[in-house]
């Protein structure tokens, strides 16, 4: 009895081994490519060419192996360090966002890897930043900055499509210069400043003082308007005076007293 119950331990665990190994081999030979996702077959290590898309995939266990890239759009923030067409030092940090196109991966993985990031194209954004800044001069850089981002634009695009890699935006996030540069800068901006404010109030104190020629000119037409209408009609002045008198003559007499000529205004 002894006998055959060991025949029975001896055939089940035969069997349970036969089943994990056969599970551990189908669960081997299976897998999944996710969304925004491209899996390189791999045999013996070696690209053979085979590309699978998203979804459920077979591989032979042990031989073959599946290698997952992302074809997503991803981004990559990287810094350097360049110089300005005036030799100002420069410290860039500019963001990329690219996509790998799905049907260059194989070429990618084989001849760069997986690291394609490290390898590829944070050089190319550092050598993009190098070539740019070098065609400005400091000042250009922060002023032109869009121009400055589309020939950085242009260039990795061009470094880069030949791997099979797009270029979706390039930004720049930040230029830094020197403290030197920094402080002429600040000198500059509030000269400009003081001088606009000077030119500002210049242009105010000339406008007040054509308005007040303007104004004088208005009354000294106006006298003269008057003194002329006054000559052509002494009764005005005349009159006038009668407008101001209380009606009081005066107690002391003398012949410098002007009368006024009542019967003139009359007529």
């Amino acid at each position: 009895m002894f006998t055959s119950f060991l025949n029975f331990f001896k055939k089940t665990t035969f069997l349970t081994i036969i089943v994990i190994v056969g599970l551990i081999i189908a669960n081997s030979s299976f897998g999944t490519i996710g969304a925004g996702q491209r899996g390189i077959l791999l045999r013996f290590g070696a690209v053979t060419g085979t590309v699978y898309n998203e979804g459920l995939y077979f591989k032979i266990p042990f031989i073959e192996d599946v290698k997952k890239i992302d074809v997503k759009v991803q981004k990559e923030q990287t810094e350097a360090t360049s110089a300005s067409k005036d030799l100002q030092a420069v410290h860039a940090v500019v963001a990329l966002n690219f996509h790998i196109l799905p049907k260059e991966v194989g070429k990618i993985y084989q001849e760069i890897g997986i690291d394609y990031k490290d390898k590829l194209i944070d050089p190319a954004i550092q050598e993009s930043v190098k070539a740019s800044t070098a065609k400005f001069t400091a000042e250009e850089l922060i002023s032109k900055r869009e121009i400055v981002r589309a020939e950085m634009k242009k260039l990795l695009t061009e470094k880069l499509f030949i791997w099979g890699i797009n270029v979706d935006d390039v930004n720049i996030v930040n230029f830094n210069f020197s403290e030197s540069f920094n402080t002429a800068i600040e000198s500059k901006v509030t000269a400009e400043q003081d001088a606009l404010a000077s030119k500002n109030k210049l242009e105010r104190i000339k406008f007040e003082a054509e308005q007040r020629i303007v104004e004088a000119k208005g009354k000294a037409e106006a006298m003269r308007v008057e003194s002329e209408a006054l000559k052509s009609n002494p009764e005005v002045l005349q009159l006038r005076a009668l407008e101001k008198w209380n009606g009081i003559l005066p107690q002391v007499t003398s012949s410098n007293i002007p009368f006024v000529n009542i019967n003139g205004l009359g007529k």
